[in-house]
Formats: structure tokens, C-alpha cells, sequence
């Protein structure tokens, strides 16, 4: 395989223009056409390349405004009542990272959204508050600080927290500019409120509980029957994993949120993950495609992404974009570290395209501009 990543060599455009090749292709114009010649080395590039750029939103400075949304506008007006998170290169597509929006939704006690339900995928990773719920198909779940719950493709869903709750914030996962891009996305309101069909937490309790399934309920949608993925018993598993298998020199102790039907991704187009940075830890770095939306559960560190280094905390939230050479770093000598995160890699899986790669210099790090 030649490695010369340069154009002017056989098997690259390199058509030099000339008086008729210009005249030549403003004919081909008029007609909505063109010569592949003159796109093919920038819609072919040599490597995968990212309209995105890293980016690093603190919690700290947008807090105060996210809360501020609850006082001027309520959910029923807004239908969604959330400050969503921009990548400055995707502005266009409203996409944090290549196709994946995300953003901090706020919801008063006593308050509730209408139920709707849209093509696209959706998570949620609770940041802060009491008392907060989804209902997701007829099934209402409860949910704590540091709780993942997904809301999958065309599933009625609604929110709300108790009116003896605390205000809830959590952060939203969707791939509204992927399905907006593919030019399938649509949007329906429910007439009223769900009904709840099945206790509450039914989810929760039959599909995450001690690695057991019900044997007599056949399950045969495409995506997860466990909408809640608890703190309270991912935590725990994680310092397990820690204690009892070989650190990842990249990823430190990373885990899957997962299907347990298949064991595979919890929805058809984004998966999610958690991981555990011991203290002290120094992730080596690399690079691949598929596009990530980290947020710190818990500790602080930094990332190093394409030479900028980048310092974050409990619920900061930043991106790294697909290819982006990137390494994560615990801040502390004596405690851990853990980073949830979203992405679209069963996008990239089932299309065949995923591909990854080390950093070899340095010891396996970058160094920081």
C-alpha cells in the first residue's frame, strides 16, 4: 500500500487548468454537472477528516443560565426547555460533534412535558435534582444523579419531576442532525398523557437486575428493554473492574452501557459508555472515527485533544471530534476519575467504517501546543 499522502502522483486528480478546461466546465454547469477531477482529492481525502471542531462547555459558567430558562419560558411553551451546545463549525446542522446534538434540559417540581415521539435517538445522563421521571412506551422510570436513561427512536416519551422533587437538570444525547441529514426525521405529539401500563421502574426491575431476563416475554424491538441504567450499581461495578482486570493504557477501566438482549449498543444509531480513570492515570493517546460527547460524572482531569489541552470537572461537558487524536488524564493522585460519554458508533460499526489508530511519538502522548 503506497503511504505518500501527496496528490501529484498516479491515482490522484491532477488535472492542471487551462482557457478550455475552464470554458469546459462552465458548460458542464449550465446543465448541473461537473468534472469529478475537479472534487475528487477533497471529497476523497487521504485520511478521514472532521468538519468539527474539539470543543469544552463548563458547567460552572452555564449553570446560572440554564436555570435562568426556567423562569422565562415554561416547558409547554417551549415544548423542550433546554440551552443546547454548539460546535462553532456545525452551527448550521445544530450538532455538537459531527452528527450529534446534545443539551441541558431544566424541569421544576411539579412540572411535566407533553409526550411526543420523533425518528431520532435519545438519551438523557442526570446531572442534578430529586424526584425527576421519564415515561418511555406506557412505562414511567424514576431516575437519581448520575442515572442513564434512553428515550430509543419513535418511543413515546415525556418528562417530569415530583411536585415534592428537587429541579432536575440532566443532559440530552441525540442524532437529530444524523436522521436530519438522511432526511428521515419527523415529530408527533401525543393527544394528553401516556398511561402507565406496567409499575413503575418495571424496566429497570426486570432487565437490570443480577444479569437475569424475564423467560417468558419475547422482546424484539431493535433497541435496549432497559431505559435506566442506575448509578448506584454501575458505580460499584466499575471500581470492581478496576480491582480485578488489567488498567487500558488509552481508556483506563471502560465499559459499554449495553443491550442485554444482545449484548450490543443500547440504540440502532448511538451508544454510550462510562469509564473509570484510576488516580493518577495517564491515558496514552489515539484516534478513530466516530464522533464522542464526553461529560465528568464524577472527579477532574483533563483531555488532550489534537495538541489543545483541556481541563474539566464534574458535569463539564466537551467533544471530541471523529479522527481527532485525543488522551485522557486524571488530575488526582488519590481519586478516580469517571467520564461518561455518547456516540454514534453503531453508525459507524454497521456501515463498516469504523477504524482507529496509535500514537506512537512521545511514549504514546502528544504534546500540548
Amino acid at each position: 500500500m503506497n503511504e505518500n499522502h501527496s496528490d501529484d502522483q498516479i491515482g490522484r486528480a491532477r488535472v492542471q487548468d487551462t482557457p478550455a478546461l475552464e470554458a469546459y466546465y462552465k458548460e458542464l454547469e449550465k446543465l448541473g454537472a461537473g468534472a469529478l477531477w475537479t472534487v475528487a482529492n477533497d471529497i476523497e481525502p487521504w485520511e478521514p477528516r472532521s468538519s468539527s471542531v474539539p470543543m469544552l462547555w463548563k458547567y460552572d459558567d452555564l449553570r446560572d443560565l440554564v436555570v435562568k430558562s426556567s423562569e422565562l419560558v415554561t416547558p409547554e411553551q417551549a415544548g423542550r426547555r433546554v440551552v443546547y451546545l454548539v460546535n462553532d463549525k456545525r452551527k448550521d446542522v445544530s450538532a455538537a460533534v459531527g452528527w450529534l446534538y446534545t443539551g441541558i434540559q431544566v424541569t421544576r417540581p411539579g412540572e411535566s412535558t407533553s409526550a411526543h415521539r420523533h425518528k431520532a435517538s435519545a438519551l438523557r445522563f442526570i446531572m442534578e435534582g430529586e424526584g425527576g421521571y421519564t415515561v418511555v412506551n406506557g412505562n414511567k422510570i424514576t431516575f437519581e444523579v448520575n442515572d442513564f436513561v434512553i428515550t430509543p427512536n419513535s418511543a413515546w416519551h415525556e418528562h417530569g419531576v415530583d411536585v415534592n422533587g428537587k429541579t432536575c437538570i440532566w443532559q440530552d444525547g441525540l442524532d437529530i442532525p444524523l436522521v436530519n441529514a438522511l432526511e428521515a426525521n419527523d415529530y408527533a405529539v401525543y393527544d394528553g398523557k401516556q398511561s402507565i401500563d406496567v409499575p413503575v421502574n418495571n424496566s429497570p426491575i426486570n432487565y437490570g437486575t443480577a444479569g437475569i431476563i424475564p423467560a417468558d416475554k419475547i422482546w424484539d424491538e431493535p433497541f435496549s428493554p432497559l431505559f435506566k441504567f442506575s448509578w448506584s450499581k454501575v458505580y460499584p461495578a466499575l471500581i470492581e473492574a478496576s480491582k480485578s482486570n488489567e488498567i487500558n493504557p488509552v481508556d483506563g477501566v471502560f465499559m459499554h452501557y449495553c443491550n442485554p438482549m444482545t449484548g450490543g449498543h443500547v440504540m440502532q444509531t448511538m451508544g454510550a459508555s462510562i469509564q473509570l480513570l484510576p488516580a493518577g492515570f495517564s491515558g496514552k493517546a489515539h484516534k478513530h472515527t466516530g464522533s464522542f460527547v464526553y461529560q465528568c460524572a464524577k472527579g477532574k482531569g483533563y483531555s488532550i485533544i489534537n495538541g489543545q489541552r483541556y481541563d474539566w470537572a464534574a458535569r463539564d461537558i466537551f467533544c471530541v471530534p471523529s479522527w481527532a487524536w485525543h488522551e485522557h488524564h486524571n488530575a488526582s493522585d488519590n481519586e478516580e476519575a469517571c467520564l461518561f460519554s455518547f456516540n454514534d458508533l453503531p453508525v459507524m460499526e454497521k456501515l463498516g467504517l469504523y477504524q482507529e489508530k496509535d500514537f506512537v511519538e512521545n511514549n504514546g502522548h502528544q504534546e500540548v501546543q
